[in-house]
C-alpha cells in the first residue's frame, strides 16, 4: 500500500497543486498539519483515504492534534510534531513512541526532512513543498505491506 505523507503546506498553492498531481496513485493520503485546509486543494485528483491532523497554524476545533492508526498491521502515529519540540530533536516523539509501541511515527512542522529508524520505530518528517529550511521541496512516500517492515522515501517537488 502506498502511503502519500504531506506536511506544512502554508497554503501555498503553486506548490499544493504539483503536489496534489504527483499523489494520485497513492491509496491514503495524510496531512501532518499547518494549513490542514490545504486538503480541500490536494483531494480534488485524489481518490483515497485521507488523515489529518492539525498544526501550530490551524485553528479548527473538529480536526485531531494527534492520531493513531492502522494500516495493513501497522500501528502509525500521526501528529504535526509542536507538541514534541521536534524543532528541538526527537527525543519526546521518540519516548511517545515507545511507550505507544508504534511502528511509525509521521510528524512535521521543523520543515527539514528526516527519515530514520530507530528501535524499531521508523521517523518520517516530509519537511515542507512550500516553505523548505535547508533543503528542497518535499513530501513523503511510505510503502506498507502486512509482512515487510515499513519503508519511506522522500520526493522532490520541483520548481
Amino acid at each position: 500500500m502506498l502511503v502519500a505523507v504531506v506536511s506544512d503546506t502554508h497554503g501555498v498553492n503553486e506548490y499544493i497543486k504539483k503536489v496534489a498531481n504527483v499523489i494520485t496513485e497513492a491509496d491514503i493520503l495524510i496531512h501532518l498539519g499547518d494549513n490542514i485546509s490545504d486538503l480541500d486543494e490536494l483531494k480534488t485528483k485524489f481518490t483515497g483515504k485521507v488523515y489529518g491532523v492539525k498544526g501550530n497554524c490551524d485553528f479548527e476545533n473538529s480536526i485531531p492534534k494527534e492520531l493513531l492508526i492502522d494500516i495493513e498491521g501497522k500501528k502509525i502515529l500521526i501528529t504535526h510534531g509542536d507538541r514534541y519540540n521536534v524543532k528541538a530533536g526527537i527525543n519526546s516523539l521518540y519516548y511517545s513512541a515507545l511507550e505507544k509501541k508504534v511502528d511509525v511515527a509521521l510528524f512535521g512542522h521543523s520543515h527539514i526532512p528526516l527519515i530514520l529508524e530507530q528501535d524499531g520505530v521508523l521517523f518520517v518528517n516530509p519537511g515542507s513543498p512550500s516553505l523548505p529550511r535547508l533543503n528542497a521541496r518535499t513530501i513523503a512516500f511510505l510503502e506498507v505491506d502486512k509482512d515487510k517492515p515499513v519503508s519511506a522515501y522522500l520526493y522532490e517537488i520541483r520548481v
